[in-house]
Order: C-alpha cells, then sequence, then structure tokens
C-alpha cells in the first residue's frame, strides 16, 4: 500500500504533474513528472514527499481489472519513491495493453520510464 503521505489526490496536482512536468511513454504506461523544488537552504526535516497518483481508465477493461492495475503500480511506484527527487509529483497514466500485463510487464515499463525521466535515458 501507498503510505497517505505520499497519494496525489487533488485535481490541481494531477494537472500540475501531467501539464508542467516531463512525460515518458512506454507500451502499457506513461509516466509524467513534475521534479520537486531544489531549496539548497531546506533541512532534511522539511522536504515535501514524493506523492504519486494514477490514471486508469475505461479503455484499460473493467472495474475489476483497473482495480488490479491501479494496486499493482501503487505496489511498485512505493518500492522507487526514494529515487525520486523530494517534493516530485508522479502521475502514471495505465494505458490499454496494461490490463492484460503482469506484474514484472508493468514493472519493466515503469522502470524504463522513470530511468528516461530521471535522466538515465538518451530516447
Amino acid at each position: 500500500m501507498l503510505p497517505s503521505d505520499n497519494r496525489l489526490r487533488r485535481r490541481e496536482d494531477f494537472s500540475t504533474a501531467v501539464r508542467r512536468g516531463r512525460r515518458a511513454g512506454r507500451p502499457l504506461l506513461v509516466v509524467h513528472l513534475k521534479s520537486g523544488s531544489t531549496d539548497p537552504h531546506a533541512t532534511g526535516e522539511n522536504t515535501p514527499p514524493v506523492r504519486a497518483g494514477f490514471v486508469v481508465s475505461k479503455a484499460v477493461g473493467k472495474a475489476v481489472v483497473r482495480t488490479s492495475v491501479k494496486r499493482k503500480l501503487r505496489h511498485l511506484i512505493r518500492d522507487r519513491l526514494s529515487l525520486l527527487p523530494p517534493g516530485s509529483l508522479v502521475v502514471v497514466r495505465a494505458l490499454p495493453g496494461a490490463g492484460d500485463a503482469d506484474h514484472a510487464q508493468l514493472a519493466r515499463d515503469l522502470d524504463a520510464a522513470l530511468k528516461r525521466l530521471l535522466g538515465g535515458g538518451t530516447r
């Protein structure tokens, strides 16, 4: 489960991440990342948490399938929160093929997208 402090809930936050952040697309999902503010004077205890949100439309499948995809993605992003800059906003949008994908396939696509967004990819 994704901790409450790390959840993206407000529409404005989703819009900010999608409109002002960078995007990396993969066959099963699209990841939007709006990096956090880099204040060199911020102390370690005041750093805002990384927050993540998920968009899984009806194109992915019926309600049971969409819920399953959301749970898989929440589990995957929870393990990768430490890789992201403090204060970042992340929106993971599942594409129609995500409903048929297993955990490992979603993990590969998520890792590839995050690597690209964090500067590890050239494409």
